[in-house]
C-alpha cells in the first residue's frame, strides 16, 4: 500500500505540474493580424489639385476673426470679402475680440516681386495633419494695395487662401497670381467648401494600428488610437475580447485632433484554451464623425 500511495502522490504531483506549466509558461506563440478593412475619404480630381493640401478645413462651420486696425476701406472691403463668400457656401464667419481663427492686418508700404505689386497675402499659419482632413487652426491675412474693383478681389483672393486653396493658372479666375477687376469666383472652389464642411464637428477615434502576440498564455498587444475628427474627444475606454469572452478595460484620455496614444499591454493573462480571435473595442458615450472604425478584430496568422 505505501508503494501504491508513492506512486499516486507521483502521479498526481506530476499531474499538477504540467496543468501549471500549461497554464503559466510559454510553449506556443501565436501571431494575430487584422481582419478589418479600413476605407479613406476620397476627394475629387479640382480638390486635390487646388488646395494646398487635401481636404483642408476649419473646425467648424463658424470661423472667428478679427481685423487690427486697418484703414476703412480696407476693413469694409474684407468684411465684405466674408459676407459674399457667407452668402455663397455654409460657412459663417464672426468678429471676436480676442482667439481669432483668422487674423486681419493691414501695411501701406507698397511690396514689389517680380516687377508686380504685392496686392495682400494670405495663407494658414497653423494646421494639424489628419488622416481624413488636414485642420486649419489659424489664418493670417495681410491687405496691402488698396483694391480699385466693385468686387474686394483682393480680400477674396486672400480669404480662399486661408480657407486652403493654392493660385489658378486661368487668368479669368479670382485665383489667378495676378489680380484684374474682371476675374470671378471659380464655382468649383464653392462645392468644394460646401462638401468639405458638410461634415459635422465632431470627434473621431480610430485604430491607426494593432498588432498582437501569444506566448503561451500570455497576451502582448500594441496599439495606437488617433483622433482624427475635428474638435477634441472626450473620455473612452478600450474594450478587450478574446473569443468574445471579456479580458481587459483601459482608460483612454481625451485626445486633441490629430493627436494619438500608444498602448503597450505586456503578458496579459489569458485564461482561455485555443484562443482563435481577438476583437478590440473603442467605447465612447460621445458622437463621432464614424463609429464604425472603433471595433477591430484579428484573426491568429499562425501558430509555432
Amino acid at each position: 500500500m505505501g508503494l501504491k500511495l508513492f506512486l499516486s502522490f507521483v502521479f498526481i504531483m506530476l499531474v499538477i505540474v504540467l496543468l501549471l506549466i500549461y497554464w503559466f509558461v510559454p510553449l506556443s506563440t501565436i501571431e494575430f493580424v487584422t481582419d478589418s478593412n479600413f476605407q479613406e475619404r476620397t476627394n475629387n480630381s479640382f480638390a486635390e489639385s487646388a488646395q494646398f493640401y487635401e481636404n483642408m478645413r476649419f473646425s467648424n462651420q463658424d470661423i472667428s476673426y478679427k481685423i487690427y486696425d486697418c484703414p476703412l476701406k480696407k476693413k469694409n472691403d474684407m468684411e465684405q470679402a466674408f459676407g459674399i463668400v457667407s452668402d455663397s457656401t455654409i460657412l459663417d464667419f464672426y468678429a471676436v475680440d480676442f482667439g481669432e481663427e483668422i487674423s486681419v492686418t493691414c501695411d501701406s508700404k507698397n511690396k514689389i516681386e517680380d516687377g508686380l505689386f504685392i496686392a495682400g497675402e494670405g495663407g494658414p499659419v497653423n494646421i494639424t495633419k489628419g488622416d481624413i482632413f488636414n485642420v486649419i487652426l489659424k489664418g493670417k491675412i495681410l491687405l496691402i494695395k488698396d483694391s480699385t474693383c466693385e468686387t474686394p478681389n483682393v480680400a477674396l483672393h486672400e480669404l480662399f487662401h486661408v480657407l486652403g486653396f493654392g493660385h489658378s493658372d486661368n487668368p479669368s479666375d479670382l485665383m489667378y497670381p495676378v489680380s484684374k477687376c474682371s476675374q470671378t469666383i471659380n464655382l468649383d472652389m464653392l462645392e468644394v467648401i460646401n462638401e468639405l464642411y458638410s461634415t459635422p464637428n465632431e470627434p473621431d477615434l480610430t485604430f491607426s494600428d494593432v498588432s498582437a502576440v501569444m506566448n503561451g498564455k500570455y497576451l502582448d498587444i500594441n496599439m495606437s488610437i488617433k483622433n482624427n475628427g475635428l474638435k477634441k474627444s472626450g473620455k473612452a475606454k478600450i474594450l478587450i475580447y478574446a473569443d468574445e469572452k471579456f479580458v481587459k478595460e483601459i482608460e483612454l484620455e481625451e485626445l486633441e485632433i490629430g493627436y494619438g496614444r500608444l498602448i503597450v499591454l505586456m503578458n496579459l493573462w489569458i485564461n482561455q484554451i485555443n484562443i482563435e480571435s481577438l476583437e478590440i473595442v473603442i467605447n465612447s458615450d460621445f458622437l463621432e464623425l464614424e463609429k464604425n472604425n472603433n471595433r477591430i478584430k484579428l484573426g491568429m496568422k499562425n501558430k509555432n
